[in-house]
C-alpha cells in the first residue's frame, strides 16, 4: 500500500502518485495513458481554480499543433473514472476540477486537515470563527513553515480579526508578511494575490494592487480570483464600469465566486442591482439601499434588527448605527457616533460617513470626511457627481476641488491601467491572452 501521510493528493476514493505517475482507488492501481496522467495532475493541482485549454493543450502536445477534440477525449476519459462531476466544464475557456482535495503531496495528513477545516471555519466570517480559523493556520506551519496556501489563508484570517478588533493592533502588519510569505514561496497562487489585493485596498494601495493584477491577467491570462481582486481595486480607484465588468468575467468564469461588485453598484446608482448581488452575512449596504430608493421605514426596521447582534464589530456598529441616527433625524447622535467611530484602515467606510455627513447637510464635515477617504485610498467622482445623498452639499465650499481631484485620481488609475494592459480593458474581445 502507498503512503497515504506524505506523496499523495487525496480525494473522494482516489489517491494520485505525482511522484510515482499513478491513480490508485482505494489503494488499487488505476492504469493512465500519459497524457491523461498529465491531464488529471494539473487539474487536481490547481483544484477548485480554472485551466484554461489553451494551458492543458500546451502542457500535453508542447511541441505539435492538436485539435480541441484531443483534450475533450482525455476529459471524457478521466471523467469515466472519477465520475461525470469532478471535471467541470467551463464554457469557451477550460475545465476545473471540484472534488474537495484532502490531501497534497508533501503536506503531512493531519497539516492537511487542520488546513481545511480552518477554511471551513474562515468561511462562517464570525469573530469566533475566524479566531479559531487563525490558529489553526498557525499550528499548520507550525508544522509546516513552506506550505504557502497556509500562510495566504492565514493572512486573510488576519486581516478579517483586524475587523472586529477596536484600534490599532498588529494583525495587519501580520497579514501583510502572512501574504508576502506565501507568494515568496508561490508566487502562482491565485489565492494568495486575491487575499492580498484584499489587505492593499484597506492600506491605500488599491492603485498598486490594481497594476499588479493588470500584470498578472496579462502573463497569465484570465483567472476568476484576478477578476474578482480586480473587482475591489478598480472601485477604489473610480472605475466603476471596469469594476462592473471585472465582476461578469469573473462569475463567468466561475459562477460560483464572491466578488464586492454590491457596492460597485450602489456607488453607481444601481440600488435594486445591490440586493441581487449582496451575498453572505448581511448589514449595511442593503439597508442604504433601501434608504437610498426611499423606503426609509424599511431601512430603519433593518438597521434596528441588525444592531441588536452581538458579533458586529466597532466599526460595522459605527457605520450601521449612524445611518440609523440620521434616518431617525437624530443629528446630534449621528454626529457622535460618527465621531466616536475610529477608522484606520478602511478608505471605503470613510466615503459611507461622508455620505451620511451629507445627508445631515454638514458640508464641511463631509468634505472633510471625503479627503480622509481619499487620502486613504478611495475616491468616487460618479458618486460626488450623482448621488443624492451629496446634493444639498455639491454648492458649498470645497466640494468641487473634491470632485475634481476624484476625476483626476480616476483619469490617472484609466491611463495606468490601459498602459499595464496595453489594451482597452472595456474593449470588446480585448481582454489579454496568458504568455507561452
Amino acid at each position: 500500500m502507498k503512503n497515504m501521510e506524505d506523496g499523495a493528493y487525496r480525494f473522494g476514493e482516489f489517491s494520485l502518485f505525482p511522484s510515482e505517475r499513478q491513480l490508485c482507488q482505494n489503494a488499487l492501481s488505476i492504469p493512465l495513458p500519459a497524457k491523461a496522467f498529465d491531464a488529471m495532475h494539473l487539474l487536481v493541482r490547481n483544484h477548485g481554480g480554472l485551466v484554461l485549454r489553451e494551458e492543458l493543450i500546451q502542457a500535453l502536445w508542447p511541441d505539435i499543433h492538436v485539435t480541441e477534440a484531443n483534450l475533450t477525449n482525455i476529459i471524457v476519459l478521466l471523467r469515466k473514472i472519477l465520475g461525470r462531476d469532478a471535471i467541470q466544464t467551463v464554457s469557451k475557456y477550460g475545465y476545473r476540477f471540484t472534488l474537495p482535495v484532502l490531501g497534497e503531496p508533501g503536506v503531512r495528513q493531519a497539516t492537511y486537515a487542520n488546513f481545511v477545516r480552518g477554511k471551513e471555519l474562515a468561511a462562517e466570517r464570525s469573530p469566533e470563527s475566524i479566531f479559531q480559523a487563525r490558529d489553526l493556520f498557525w499550528l499548520c506551519l507550525a508544522n509546516d513553515p513552506n506550505f504557502a496556501p497556509a500562510w495566504a489563508w492565514l493572512g486573510r484570517c488576519c486581516r478579517m480579526s483586524e475587523k472586529f478588533k477596536a484600534g490599532p493592533s498588529i494583525n495587519l502588519d501580520i497579514a501583510e508578511t502572512a501574504f508576502r510569505r506565501a507568494l515568496a514561496i508561490d508566487p502562482n497562487l491565485a489565492c494568495a494575490h486575491h487575499f492580498y489585493t484584499q489587505l492593499q485596498a484597506d492600506l491605500g494601495q488599491a492603485l498598486q494592487a490594481m497594476t499588479r493584477l493588470a500584470a498578472r491577467l496579462k502573463q497569465h491570462g484570465e483567472e476568476p480570483e484576478t477578476f474578482a481582486g480586480l473587482v475591489q481595486v478598480l472601485r477604489f480607484c473610480g472605475l466603476l464600469e471596469e469594476s462592473v465588468a471585472s465582476h461578469e468575467r469573473a462569475i463567468a468564469l466561475d459562477p460560483t465566486i464572491s466578488t464586492s461588485v454590491a457596492h460597485t453598484y450602489f456607488l453607481q446608482g444601481e440600488y435594486e442591482r445591490v440586493f441581487e448581488t449582496y451575498f453572505g452575512k448581511r448589514y449595511y449596504l442593503d439597508a442604504a439601499a433601501w434608504a437610498a430608493m426611499g423606503d426609509t421605514d424599511h431601512a430603519i426596521a433593518v438597521l434596528h434588527e441588525r444592531l441588536t447582534h452581538p458579533e458586529l464589530s466597532p466599526l460595522m456598529f459605527g457605520l450601521m448605527a449612524s445611518l440609523l441616527a440620521v434616518l431617525e433625524g437624530k443629528s446630534e447622535e449621528a454626529i457622535a457616533i460618527i465621531t466616536q467611530t475610529e477608522v484606520l484602515h478602511e478608505p471605503e467606510l470613510l466615503f459611507y460617513l461622508a455620505r451620511h455627513l451629507a445627508m445631515l447637510n454638514l458640508a464641511p464635515a463631509a468634505v472633510e470626511m471625503l479627503q480622509r477617504a481619499r487620502r486613504a485610498g478611495f475616491s468616487s467622482f460618479r458618486a460626488l457627481e450623482q448621488d443624492a445623498a451629496f446634493a444639498e452639499v455639491r454648492n458649498q465650499p470645497g466640494f468641487d476641488d473634491e470632485r475634481e481631484e476624484a476625476k483626476n485620481r480616476e483619469a490617472h488609475a484609466s491611463q495606468t491601467l490601459h498602459e499595464t494592459l496595453g489594451c482597452d480593458f472595456l474593449s470588446h474581445g480585448g481582454w489579454p491572452r496568458p504568455k507561452n
